[in-house]
């Protein structure tokens, strides 16, 4: 017998459809938003790690997993107006983002669009001010980081030396585009200063050295032949291809590399004379705009110039009355500011690493290193002694993405001649600093199964911050060690600290005061003298290094600051209120913190600062 459904069951079975349908299209929409989203970071992440095979070649070991052939990727060359067509590009870029509706994607792609949207639309500001940037700085520029790059580009197959040799065949190409973009800076009467110029050209004789280059012993012959070295050891190639690789080295070098080192001086030296005088941003049309697009890209920081202001000089008077207080409560510290005494236990590079590791445990959480799959070494090394003038104290060379468990440091012997600066600068670059950091985020996006994108978006305020906030910390490793001995070593240290806060918060104001407020040389001397410190050399070295790396100083020291106020939010967030002063200084508030910082990080810090409730 046929039975009909009653009018409840009719309604009972509407309702079921109703609701199947709808949460049918609501995991459509979310997983199809979810999809489209990360077609978008993958495309966006080849792209970008496309752009220049050296430093693809530090990105990736093995190319054949995101399926790319090494060897069509070449160095890329400047075109007339590259500069002021990369705005269009990014728009375009930025454009196809919110095309996508962030609502609809699960709550890890919603913060990875956070942060995207963030780093596009910084880049976007900074690219609408074509020829501010300088890619020829004396400070970091191509020139000096370009022969580093070179010295440490990975040698692991015979491959490996073709693709060497190609980027250095391309060297002439590249050079050629950068004084194309050096032509039309100052054709826009944004060409840098005469003293700037001369330290380039002085740079370019000295790290392409004729007389080294023809006997063999310049640095680039030595760690070629070192690394070819290593090949033949392991079997890859015979002493014969090396032999013959060795030579074609040496032609390169002579012939190819060393020659356009030669054009990039010529050419400098007939733009000289083009260009403003040594200054501030401020001191060009539209400068103070593109300060204020630069820091924010720089540090992360969404501050306005005032605010930052604020929070230097609130810091800078904290410090300063502290160390002048330390001063006054013992009067042999004066003394030994003055000796620089060595306190604490002689070791190696090494074993300082080795101390930072083992000291760290209680407040950083290990590094999520899966089975089988191998240790993380760390070898340190020494900058040549032809880069030691433009090099920075050390330097930290970030390890492949896929293969983490290899690192180098740099250490510049000119600017590391006492223990304690040894000791923080290798907290700085390794444990709990930047290689610390490095590996801990690349091992927990790969256990997390998140996009490595966030591998390609540069954070500096995070990056140099967080080293920062790590190197001011190990100076509590170093009273443990010191101490002992030397109980003076604590309060000595203490004093190290507060100064070495105050001389990085003074020159992150005269950042701002140069490159916004328009301070002159003359201004700089002023604060100076009132200040007592510094003879007239020192004064102009500073003050033409801050106007040759402007929001540099900031990306440490705000990117610090920034830390340490989301430390408190994070304390007033995850504790009650009564409880923030005494959380700050818990081990276990402090392990939670930087496990937040590292699985979070690198972040603008507006979105760091919106994760604090659903961490």
């Amino acid at each position: 017998m046929k039975r009909t459904l009653t009018l409840k069951q009719w309604v009972s079975a509407l309702i079921l459809f109703i609701g199947f349908s709808a949460a049918t299209l609501f995991c459509y929409i979310h997983n199809h938003a979810d999809v489209r989203f990360e077609a978008f970071t993958q495309e966006f992440f080849l792209n970008e790690l496309q752009s220049n095979p050296i430093h693809f070649h530090y990105s990736v070991q093995n190319p054949k997993a995101y399926g790319i052939d090494e060897s069509t990727l070449s160095l890329p060359i400047y075109h007339a107006e590259d500069a002021a067509n990369s705005v269009y590009e990014l728009s375009q870029v930025t454009a196809k983002l919110r095309e996508i509706d962030s609502s609809a994607l699960n709550k890890s792609n919603q913060y990875l669009y956070q942060l995207l949207d963030f780093y596009l639309t910084a880049a976007t500001q900074t690219a609408s001010y074509p020829y501010f940037s300088e890619p020829l700085s004396p400070s970091s520029g191509v020139p000096s980081e370009l022969p580093v790059l070179l010295a440490e580009y990975r040698l692991s197959t015979a491959e490996d030396i073709d693709l060497y040799f190609s980027i250095l065949s391309q060297i002439p190409a590249y050079f050629e585009g950068l004084i194309l973009y050096e032509q039309e800076k100052a054709s826009a009467g944004l060409f840098m200063s005469d003293e700037s110029a001369d330290k380039v050209i002085k740079q370019c004789m000295d790290l392409m050295d004729s007389e080294s280059l023809q006997n063999g012993s310049h640095f680039l012959d030595v760690t070629f032949a070192r690394r070819l070295q290593s090949l033949v050891d392991q079997g890859i190639v015979t002493e014969e291809q090396s032999l013959a690789y060795q030579s074609e080295n040496d032609r390169l070098l002579t012939t190819i590399v060393a020659p356009a080192y030669d054009y990039l001086a010529d050419e400098i030296t007939l733009l000289k004379g083009n260009g403003k005088p040594c200054g501030g941003l401020t001191q060009s049309d539209g400068g103070k705009d593109y300060y204020k697009a630069l820091v924010r890209l720089q540090t992360g920081s969404s501050r306005d110039i005032t605010e930052i202001k604020q929070l230097l000089y609130r810091d800078l008077q904290f410090n300063y009355e502290s160390l002048t207080q330390l001063l006054r409560s013992d009067s042999s510290l004066r003394n030994m500011f003055s000796q620089d005494p060595a306190l604490m236990p002689d070791m190696s590079p090494e074993e300082i690493l080795s101390c930072l590791q083992t000291r760290m445990l209680q407040d950083y959480p290990p590094l999520l290193i899966e089975n089988n799959s191998g240790q993380i070494t760390c070898n340190v090394k020494y900058v040549d002694a032809s880069l030691e003038p433009y090099c920075a104290p050390a330097f930290y060379l970030t390890p492949p993405i896929d293969h983490v468990y290899d690192n180098t440091i740099y250490i510049n012997a000119m600017d590391t001649s006492d223990d304690l600066s040894l000791f923080t600068t290798l907290a700085h670059e390794g444990y709990p600093g930047h290689l610390y950091q490095t590996v801990y985020s690349q091992l927990y996006w790969k256990q997390a199964d998140i996009t490595p994108l966030r591998s390609v978006l540069y954070y500096g305020g995070f990056i140099e911050g967080w080293a920062m906030y790590v190197e001011l910390a190990s100076y509590d490793y170093a009273i443990e060690l010191a101490a002992p001995e030397h109980p003076e070593a604590a309060r000595y240290y203490q004093a190290c600290r507060l100064d070495r806060q105050i001389q990085l918060c003074l020159y992150s104001l005269l950042d701002i005061a140069i490159h916004y407020d328009g301070a002159s040389l003359n201004d700089v001397r002023e604060l100076f003298a009132s200040l007592g410190s510094l003879d007239d050399d020192s004064i102009q070295a500073v003050y033409e290094y801050i106007a040759e790396e402007p929001g540099n100083y900031l990306k440490y020291y705000l990117g610090y600051l920034e830390i340490m106020e989301l430390k408190k939010q994070a304390a007033a967030v995850w504790y009650e209120s009564d409880q923030t002063s005494s959380a700050c200084n818990d081990s276990e508030f402090l392990y939670r913190f930087h496990c937040f910082l590292l699985e979070n990080g690198p972040a603008d810090y507006q979105s760091l600062t919106s994760r604090l409730t659903t961490y």
